[in-house]
C-alpha cells in the first residue's frame, strides 16, 4: 500500500505556494482556485480518508482539514465573483484566525512526528498569524506572509520527495529528523 501522505503533502504543498505566488503579485487567482478545488482541496481530503484507514490520526487530521479549508477558501472566492456575498478583509481574517487556532495545535502535535514536519508546521502558524494581522490591520503583511509561506509550502514538498525518494532508494537520502518530543 503507497503511503497517502505524498499526495497529501503534494497538494498542500503546491497550493500553498501558488496562493503565495498571488499574494506576492506574481500569479492571478484562477490557478489558485482550480488547485485549491482539486488539488488542495479533495486530493488533500482523500488522502486524510486513507490516512484514517491506517490509523494515523494526525494525518486524517490535517490533510481532511487542510483540504476543507482550500474547498472552503474556493467557496468564499467563487461567492464573492458570483457576488452572492463579498467576504471583507475582517471575515476573512476572522477565517484565516480559527484556521490559526487550529494550526497551533497542529503545530504542538507535530512536535512529536518529526523535526521537518514541526518546522513546516512552525511556519504554517507564523504564516496565518501575519495573514491573519494583514488581514484585520495592515496589509503589507500579506505580501510578508506570502514569502514567508512559500517556505512552508517548499517544506511541505521537502517531506513528500523525502517519504518518495527514501521509499525508492530503499535508505534514508533525504533525512527529516527526529521529534522535538519524545
Amino acid at each position: 500500500m503507497g503511503n497517502p501522505a505524498v499526495v497529501g503533502l503534494a497538494g498542500f504543498g503546491l497550493t500553498t505556494l501558488l496562493l503565495q505566488l498571488h499574494n506576492i503579485g506574481v500569479c492571478g487567482l484562477g490557478p489558485v482556485l482550480a488547485m485549491g478545488i482539486v488539488f488542495g482541496g479533495l486530493a488533500q481530503m482523500i488522502a486524510g480518508f486513507q490516512e484514517q484507514k491506517l490509523g494515523n490520526n494526525f494525518g486524517y487530521s490535517a490533510f481532511v482539514s487542510y483540504g476543507s479549508f482550500w474547498i472552503g477558501l474556493s467557496v468564499i472566492w467563487i461567492l464573492n465573483f458570483l457576488k452572492v456575498h463579498e467576504t471583507s478583509h475582517t471575515e476573512l481574517g476572522l477565517y484565516m484566525l480559527v484556521w490559526t487556532l487550529y494550526t497551533s495545535i497542529m503545530f504542538i502535535a507535530s512536535l512529536y512526528v518529526h523535526k521537518a514536519m514541526a518546522i513546516t508546521f512552525g511556519l504554517l502558524l507564523i504564516g496565518f498569524v501575519l495573514l491573519v494581522s494583514g488581514l484585520l490591520g495592515n496589509p503589507a503583511l500579506i505580501k510578508v506572509a506570502g514569502y514567508e509561506l512559500i517556505i512552508c509550502a517548499l517544506g511541505a514538498w521537502y517531506m513528500m520527495a523525502a517519504i518518495i525518494i527514501n521509499d525508492l532508494a530503499g535508505k534514508k537520502i533525504i533525512p527529516v529528523g527526529k521529534a522535538f518530543i519524545r
